[in-house]
């Protein structure tokens, strides 16, 4: 591991340790393989920035985001960090708090498609 790579990596094992209600929510069913097999980490590191979950089989990194991603300066952050993610081949899925928490079950039909066609396609 690269001396520059240590703050990101103490960072997401903070974040593991303090996960918004709506990501403790959805990890309980992406865990352990649960969601078609396909296998989940969390708070997963990815050059500066942490996925909240990833696939890194697929190279899917999904994020959960609260209101505070509805500001110009975060939306301009998210824009980079996909961006960034993007170039080293990764896909982006993203959906809001409330959407777990009022439709957890399409939030994850949608994912499981999103997986299965990244898999035909590999």
């Amino acid at each position: 591991m690269r001396d520059d790579e240590k703050p990101t990596l103490r960072k997401a094992r903070a974040l593991r340790k303090a996960m918004p209600n709506a990501e403790v929510i959805l990890w309980s069913r992406l865990r352990r393989r649960q969601l078609g097999g396909y296998r989940f980490r969390r708070q997963v590191p990815i050059g500066p920035y942490i996925a909240d979950f990833a696939c890194v089989e697929l190279k899917l990194a999904f994020e959960v985001d609260g209101a505070t991603h509805a500001t110009p300066s975060q939306l301009e952050h998210d824009a980079r960090r996909t961006a960034f993610l993007q170039q080293g081949g990764w896909h982006v899925r993203r959906v809001w708090n409330n959407e777990v928490y009022e439709n957890l079950e399409g939030v994850l039909e949608g994912l499981l498609l999103e997986l299965r066609n990244l898999e035909r396609k590999q």
